[in-house]
Order: structure tokens, then C-alpha cells, then sequence
């Protein structure tokens, strides 16, 4: 059933496309080099893959849109966490998962949304989920600009620690780039 949401997801939003894999590629790596358990490394597996899927109801032509959104574009995308929480609380099967696709916008200074929650008010996967979306969504060519290289992706990653980012998951993923475990 998830596969077949990111599935649905992937035909709306063109830049989706193997995002969601990525993410959930790299999210649990994470998991497993921060040393958690291997339930909460397969539950930050599947809320990796699902963390985009309140995008389904955002329009196309704002997904899709080639150049740079508007501040009211913007706006509407910001509400794709609470969409994707709404529908996943209406399986018993993916309520857990629906609390960690709701925060894995929020910044660790508190500066995300939708709640503008801080540190570790913030749930553990979402903040490891925020860390894998930045490195694929840097990564990844966009229309207006081409994917970033690892040595810049590193150095974004560096210097957000302890604002954007979980300074240890930052700190932890930075190694996993230094030792060869990421690649672009």
C-alpha cells in the first residue's frame, strides 16, 4: 500500500520521482549508523518513503512549476506535512508514521513548520528525515539550477548544524560522507 501512495505521488509531481526511495535509502542509513533499534530504523524506512505524500493534493502546476514560487505558492506547498498526516492518521497501520511526516519540516532552531517546534521537541525520525530530504533535494537537478556537488552538499550540512539540522545527525551523516557511505 505505500509503494502504490509514492507511486500515485510520483505521477503528480515529476520531481518526486525517486525522491522518496532516496530519502528512505539514505534516512535509514542513518538510523543505522546513529545505532538505533532495527524497528525504528524500518519505521524511519517507511515515514522516509511516505514523508512527501500530502503533496497529492497540492496542485500540479505549483509541484511542477519551473521557476521560482511565489510567497502564496509557498504557502500552500508548506501545508504538504499536514496533508500527509491527516491521511496517514486514518489507518490504524500508519498512525505512528503520520507524526513523523508531520514535523520533518521543522528546523532544529525552531525556524520549520507547520508547528515551529525545536530540538528535541522534534521526533528523532523526522529530524533524520529532514537531514536525508535536504541532502537528496540538494543533490537533485532542479529547473533552476543542476544538482550540487558532495563537497558543497557537505559544507551546507556543516554550517545549518545546530540551526536547520540535528547537530549530531548533521555530525553523523557529514562522517558517512567522509567515509565514502554517500555518494552523489
Amino acid at each position: 500500500m505505500i509503494l502504490t501512495m509514492t507511486r500515485i505521488l510520483e505521477y503528480h509531481d515529476k520531481y518526486t520521482k525517486g525522491h522518496s526511495k532516496n530519502v528512505a535509502a539514505v534516512a535509514s542509513l542513518i538510523a543505522e549508523r546513529l545505532g538505533l533499534s532495527d524497528e525504528m530504523i524500518r519505521k524511519t524506512y517507511w515515514a522516509s518513503l511516505l514523508h512527501d505524500i500530502g503533496k497529492i493534493v497540492i496542485p500540479s502546476h505549483i509541484l511542477n512549476k519551473e521557476g521560482k514560487l511565489t510567497i502564496e505558492e509557498f504557502e500552500v506547498i508548506k501545508k504538504h506535512p499536514v496533508y500527509g498526516h491527516d491521511f496517514l492518521t486514518t489507518s490504524e497501520d500508519l498512525k505512528e508514521l503520520a507524526k513523523y511526516v508531520l514535523h520533518h519540516h521543522e528546523r532544529w532552531d525552531g525556524k520549520g513548520y507547520p508547528m515551529g517546534l525545536s530540538g528535541e521537541d522534534i521526533p528523532l525520525i523526522s529530524r533524520i528525515i529532514s537531514v536525508a530530504d535536504a541532502y537528496d533535494a540538494m543533490r537533485s537537478d532542479r529547473p533552476y539550477r543542476r544538482g550540487l556537488p558532495l563537497e558543497v552538499i557537505r559544507k551546507e550540512l556543516i554550517e545549518h548544524a545546530g540551526m536547520q539540522f540535528d547537530p549530531e545527525i548533521a555530525k553523523v551523516f557529514v562522517k558517512m560522507i567522509d567515509n565514502g557511505e554517500v555518494k552523489n
